[in-house]
C-alpha cells in the first residue's frame, strides 16, 4: 500500500495535495501547490524511474519549483524531497525508512522528525493507521505555527481507485480530530466497499431501505 497523510491551514488540502498510484507511488505536492507536478511525477515512477530520479527528472523541465514543496515515495520505499528556496516560514524534512515528511510554516523544525520516528515504530497496523498516527505525532510535536482547517488521508491498494480517500475540507478547529473520526467509522466497512466494487453478489447487506 502507498499513501499520504495531510494537515493545512488552507482549505481543501485533500483536494490538492495528496496524490497515489497504486504500485507506482505517493506524491505530496505542497506550499504554493501546483497540484499538476504529482501526475507527472507519478508517471516517471510508473516508467521505471526511482524515486530521487523522477523528481531530479521533473525538477529539470519545470518552472516555478523555487515555490514547490515536492515529497516522493516510490513503491520500494524509496523517497526523496525538493523545498524550494522561496517555502513559507520555518520548513524541515525527515526521511525514514519507506516514509518521508516534510512540511512548512511550522511551528519547529523537529515536527518531521516526530512524524517519520512514529510511522517506523509502528509496523503491525493499517498503513492508514501508521499514516494518521504520524500525522498526529507532528501535530503533538507543535505542527503549524498558527491554525490548521483542513486534513486528508489517502491509502491506494492494488485497485486503480484508493482503498481510502477521506477529506476534512474545513474545520474552524481539529480537523485532524475530526479526521480520525472519520478513519474510525470507515476503517471497519473498509473490506466491505471494496468487496460490493470487486465482486458485488458477495457483498454484505447495504442497511439501507429496500435493501433485501
Amino acid at each position: 500500500m502507498l499513501g499520504v497523510a495531510i494537515t493545512t491551514s488552507s482549505i481543501c488540502v485533500g483536494a490538492r495535495c495528496p496524490h497515489a498510484r497504486a504500485s507506482v507511488g505517493a506524491v505530496s505536492t505542497q506550499n504554493i501547490t501546483d497540484p499538476s507536478l504529482a501526475p507527472a511525477l507519478l508517471n516517471r515512477l510508473e516508467s521505471g524511474m526511482p524515486a530521487d530520479q523522477a523528481l531530479g527528472d521533473l525538477l529539470e523541465n519545470t518552472e516555478n519549483q523555487e515555490y514547490r514543496q515536492l515529497i516522493v515515495v516510490d513503491n520500494t520505499g524509496n523517497s526523496a524531497c525538493h523545498t524550494g528556496s522561496k517555502i513559507l516560514g520555518i520548513h524541515a524534512e525527515s526521511k525514514g525508512i519507506h516514509c518521508h515528511a516534510a512540511g512548512n510554516l511550522l511551528a519547529n523544525d523537529r515536527v518531521p522528525e516526530a512524524m517519520t520516528n512514529m510511522f517506523g515504530s509502528l509496523t503491525d497496523v493499517h498503513l492508514g493507521e501508521r499514516l494518521m498516527k504520524s500525522l498526529e505525532a507532528g501535530l503533538y510535536e507543535g505542527g503549524e505555527m498558527g491554525d490548521v482547517h483542513s486534513a486528508a488521508l489517502l491509502v491506494v491498494d492494488r485497485q486503480s481507485f484508493p482503498l481510502v480517500d477521506l477529506r476534512v475540507d474545513w474545520a474552524d478547529v481539529g480537523p485532524a480530530s475530526n479526521l480520525r473520526s472519520l478513519w474510525q467509522a470507515y476503517q471497519p466497512q473498509m473490506q466491505d466497499y471494496l468487496t460490493r466494487a470487486l465482486s458485488p453478489a458477495d457483498a454484505p447487506s447495504y442497511g439501507v431501505p429496500g435493501d433485501e
